[in-house]
């Protein structure tokens, strides 16, 4: 299901008419849209030297957690160890920064550039466990599409 929207990813990054700012929150715009069990999508980006990651565009409810240092929660996580984090249900970790009571489940899959991990796409569904392996290989292919504008 996730692969018919692929041409649709690259089709958004490659958008001459859109700055870098435009693309990201179009990609969020569509995800969230098309994808019924992402109830929030969101990109976080490394601050500058800082040790602690940025929000950026997103789609979905308003969040306080505009800030995220490494280590705290599951972004903060994914910051340090550089891999997908995937969590069926967000009760069940200690280290979950909870945005909404709503949500039950997330995925935070690491976005690399030059082969630095330089942010993650964040996303959260008001669904238990509903994502797959599936899920992993689509979200690092829009990290990959999203690394070539920024």
């Amino acid at each position: 299901m996730l692969t018919v929207l692929r041409p649709k990813i690259s089709s958004i990054t490659n958008a001459p008419e859109k700055n870098q700012s435009e693309k990201l929150q179009a990609i969020c715009d569509l995800l969230k849209a098309e994808v019924d069990y992402y109830d929030w999508v969101g990109f976080y980006f490394k601050n500058g030297d800082k040790e602690e990651l940025k929000l950026g565009p997103y789609a979905g409810a308003p969040t306080d957690h505009t800030i995220i240092p490494f280590g705290k929660g599951i972004c903060g996580q994914v910051a340090v160890s550089n891999e997908n984090f995937v969590v069926p249900d967000v009760q069940a970790q200690d280290n979950y920064i909870a945005c909404s009571i709503s949500v039950k489940s997330e995925i935070v899959v690491p976005l690399f550039k030059d082969g630095k991990n330089i942010g993650q796409i964040d996303i959260d569904s008001n669904t238990p466990d509903p994502f797959s392996e599936e899920d992993e290989r689509f979200l690092e292919y829009v990290n990959q599409e999203v690394s070539k504008i920024l």
